[in-house]
């Protein structure tokens, strides 16, 4: 893991309209760290991610990616909105997935995987097919590459959406609540790949309440509220031992939703055995 931050945020704000969201964000992630956003719904997670990956325009502060400042260039001491061309080649060094897994419905899952790297990276067909093949291979999908997202469960979508985003071969992944859409017994395919990511050493910024993942797999957890960073640590520090109000208060509930989960699975497990 390096020192030299490959994201650097410093007092980001973003408002939509009267509703300010984002309140002066910090925060620095190192390569080859894994950094797991807890909070509430309308905390400014997503946000914040949408915003490091500019899906979202800041309106204060600054995003640097891997030393280069996102979305903006300096001039004479003012910030001027770079091209949208020079956005998206920005973009390009960065995967992201989304809680839907925004597959296109008329393609397989292999052609899914090979769009980007034919139509932006362009890269001939058999190329990205080849690397395309490899990298459902490694989400544990070789099998299902000629399906269709409408043939493909839940948890199998988002696994060849990880796949898509990796066939650009970021060097930062963003993950936005990738398990939240899927029915609790197919989380553990979806995480499984994430783990494997992050022993890998991918980059990675997850926004997620799975609290197991976060403490197993995180290098450091930052829970954030209200539009600011309330606290982070190491996983076992803020998931066991948290020190502010607002953050004990958060964990107790996705515990006690967690428990509630677990027993359905627990109740559903037993009645189809009978």
């Amino acid at each position: 893991m390096s020192d030299k931050p490959l994201v650097h945020a410093v007092n980001v704000h973003k408002a939509f309209g009267p509703t300010i969201v984002l309140k002066g964000v910090d925060l620095d992630v190192v390569a080859g760290e894994v950094v797991c956003l807890l909070g509430p719904s309308g905390s400014g997670k997503t946000t914040f991610l949408r915003c490091i990956n500019q899906l979202e325009t800041i309106q204060g502060g600054r995003i640097w990616i891997d030393g280069e400042l996102a979305g903006y260039e300096e001039k004479d001491g003012r910030l001027h909105r770079l091209h949208e061309k020079r956005i998206a080649a920005q973009r390009r060094e960065i995967g992201m997935v989304f809680q839907r897994f925004n597959l296109f419905p008329h393609m397989t899952a292999l052609e899914n995987v090979m769009e980007a790297p034919v139509q932006v990276r362009g890269r001939s067909k058999a190329e990205a097919e080849k690397r395309g093949l490899e990298l459902l291979e490694r989400v544990g999908l070789s099998d299902r590459c000629d399906y269709y997202p409408a043939q493909l469960s839940g948890g199998q979508q988002q696994r060849v959406a990880i796949a898509r985003a990796l066939a650009m071969d970021p060097k930062l992944m963003l993950f936005d609540e990738p398990t939240s859409a899927l029915d609790p017994e197919l989380v553990g395919d979806v995480l499984k790949v994430m783990r494997e990511l992050a022993q890998a050493g991918m980059t990675m910024i997850v926004v997620t309440h799975e609290m197991g993942f976060a403490r197993e797999v995180a290098d450091r957890v930052v829970f954030m509220d209200d539009g600011v960073v309330v606290e982070q640590g190491a996983p076992l520090d803020i998931i066991n031992n948290p020190q502010h109000e607002r953050t004990k208060s958060f964990l107790s509930r996705i515990r006690k939703e967690n428990d509630e989960n677990a027993a359905a699975l627990e109740a559903r497990a037993a009645a189809e055995k009978l």
